[in-house]
């Protein structure tokens, strides 16, 4: 009997049977992992908490806040002038809005020369009281130097070896050190502010090296929400490649040193977990035991 050839394969048709097998496969699949009833209700009610939670959340801190200011402002108006003596019922944001309004006339008059004159006039007035004066300069400083255009505090995340070595925490640039603490320091320092997990507000302020900071790429915005959350929300890394594979700093204690301050400031290295007296120590009690 002859050889019969089998007729070569049209590569079209073995890539649809090969198409056919996965999409096949994908399909028993998608039968094999179907939910049931329950666990497609559970799933539905996630996703309706995710969506409306924070709506919600939001709506009302902000309804919150509104209610506060209106509830502080609007008393203060004329009754012929308020529209809640004229209608049924309040209006929401009132207060808001002329606080709005007050502010901004007060920015624009100050800005003439009477406004600089007046401006004037009361700082001297508050600076000669004992107690008011320092409160009144402590909030000016703050607020002018948070609220300022040309201001870097807050503008810039950093990782920061806190509270010891190989342990990492977000802390935010507040400027840099300035007057008798960097004068007392050999290196250069930079404030940083180094905030608590949930509440940002409270946290601590600390005077580090600025070879000692590794600036983060990330925003303050996304900083914030990390340690808000407790690191639950992570920001993407939206580095290159290349910046990616370079390693900043290791999370390891790399030395088995430290470093010991005397009395004349004078560092010393020595071994780790031991101190000067340590030798000595162990040499008396040997002795104590002969």
């Amino acid at each position: 009997m002859e050889n019969m050839e089998t007729p070569p394969r049209d590569p079209k048709t073995m890539s649809r049977s090969a198409e056919d097998v996965d999409a096949e496969t994908q399909a028993g699949q998608k039968t094999q992992h179907r939910l049931g009833f329950g666990q497609r209700v559970r799933a539905y009610f996630l996703t309706g908490i995710l969506i409306t939670a924070p709506l919600f959340i939001t709506g009302y801190l902000a309804w919150l806040f509104i209610g506060f200011v209106d509830a502080k402002v609007t008393p203060l108006l004329p009754e012929q002038y308020n529209p809640e003596s004229y209608l049924p019922f309040g209006v929401p944001g009132l207060g808001l809005i002329i606080l709005f309004v007050f502010l901004t006339i007060v920015g624009a008059v100050t800005a003439g020369f009477f406004g600089k004159l007046w401006l004037r006039f009361t700082e001297r007035l508050l600076n000669r009281m004992p107690v008011v004066r320092n409160i009144y300069s402590a909030v000016k400083q703050i607020l002018e130097t948070v609220l300022a255009q040309q201001s870097s505090a807050f503008r810039e995340a950093v990782l920061v070896e806190y509270p010891r070595r190989g342990l990492w925490a977000i802390a935010f640039i507040t400027g840099r050190t300035e007057g008798e603490v960097q004068n007392v320091t050999e290196e250069e320092c930079i404030n940083i502010f180094l905030p608590t997990t949930p509440n940002p507000t409270s946290g601590f302020l600390l005077f580090v090296p600025k070879k000692d900071l590794i600036s983060l790429s990330m925003s303050t915005e996304e900083a914030i929400k990390m340690v808000i959350s407790g690191g639950i929300i992570t920001p993407p890394d939206l580095r290159t490649q290349k910046q990616k594979n370079t390693i900043m700093t290791s999370a390891h204690v790399y030395e088995n040193l430290e470093v010991l301050r005397e009395a004349d400031r004078v560092p010393i290295l020595i071994q780790k977990d031991q101190r000067p007296n340590d030798r000595q120590d162990v040499v008396n009690k040997g002795t104590e035991d002969c």
